[in-house]
């Protein structure tokens, strides 16, 4: 591998960085990465019509319900934050 492809592969990953949230950075913790991939779920299973109706039929709960809770675990979904360590 050259220093030019390492480069282009660098720059990238700062471009998907920057563009899309979900996919991290290096100063990004634990728990940030874990909260992002809830919130991706839950606003995939919102969004996608038949998945929504799975988790209503499965839970025995309404549709109008399942998406109410799904809405409202997007808020804290690894619960409160850990405290942070300021060095």
């Amino acid at each position: 591998m050259q220093a030019s492809d390492r480069f282009n592969i660098n720059s990238q990953l700062e471009h998907l960085q920057a563009k899309y949230v979900g996919t991290g950075h290096a100063d990004m913790n634990r728990y940030e990465w874990a909260v992002n991939i809830q919130r991706d779920s839950y606003a995939s299973y919102v969004g996608h019509y038949p998945l929504l109706a799975y988790f209503a039929l499965a839970e025995n709960e309404s549709i109008g319900r399942e998406r109410y809770n799904f809405m409202q675990k997007m808020l804290l979904p690894c619960g409160p934050p850990p405290e942070r360590e300021d060095d």
